[in-house]
């Protein structure tokens, strides 16, 4: 299974350098190597749609980053709400879970603005879907939440009540390894 998984990074690496100039697949791979653990979370990144790729890495510790590069949010990763307070806040239609505790069980971390931003400089994503990003506590202890998308060339940040859900919005989340 995890051959498959690497394969499948490997190729997509390969076919998108624009998201990392300057890397190569072996740093990458003595990086996984390194992190066994990592290729669980990018197997349940790649089984929920994200198509996770490497899109930078910290200079000071040379980890690599991998974000979700889906055209759209991530289809497995849909029709969340919020948080665990906004589905308790929810009354009826519940949706099957929240976007927090999804990420958390994957053991990814929820796209900040300032990521979802950068994410976009490197090609358009969330042109027809939206996504759930990290939102400041002041934001949420008002009942809100953030989410971004891509429309007529701009990034936008909008916001919504923690506890809606809908068809065409997930969330993008990245790993370090």
């Amino acid at each position: 299974m995890h051959d498959d998984l690497i394969h499948t990074l490997q190729t997509r690496f390969s076919k998108h350098m624009h998201r990392h100039p300057g890397w190569t697949w072996d740093k990458v791979l003595a990086r996984l190597d390194a992190a066994p653990a990592s290729l669980a979370v990018l197997q349940q990144m790649e089984d929920t749609g994200g198509e996770p790729d490497v899109i930078g890495h910290t200079g000071d510790t040379g980890a690599v980053t991998f974000c979700d590069c889906s055209a759209e949010s991530p289809l497995g990763r849909r029709s969340l709400c919020f948080d665990a307070d906004a589905l308790a806040a929810r009354k009826a239609n519940k949706p099957a879970g929240s976007v927090m505790a999804m990420a958390q069980t994957m053991g990814i971390t929820l796209l900040t603005q300032t990521q979802y931003r950068q994410l976009q400089e490197l090609e358009p994503f969330d042109r027809k879907t939206s996504s759930w990003i990290s939102t400041p506590a002041s934001i949420r202890a008002l009942g809100g939440a953030l989410f971004c998308d891509r429309r007529y060339d701009q990034v936008f940040v909008y916001h919504n009540g923690a506890e809606s859900y809908y068809a065409a919005r997930g969330f993008r989340g990245c790993l370090s390894v």
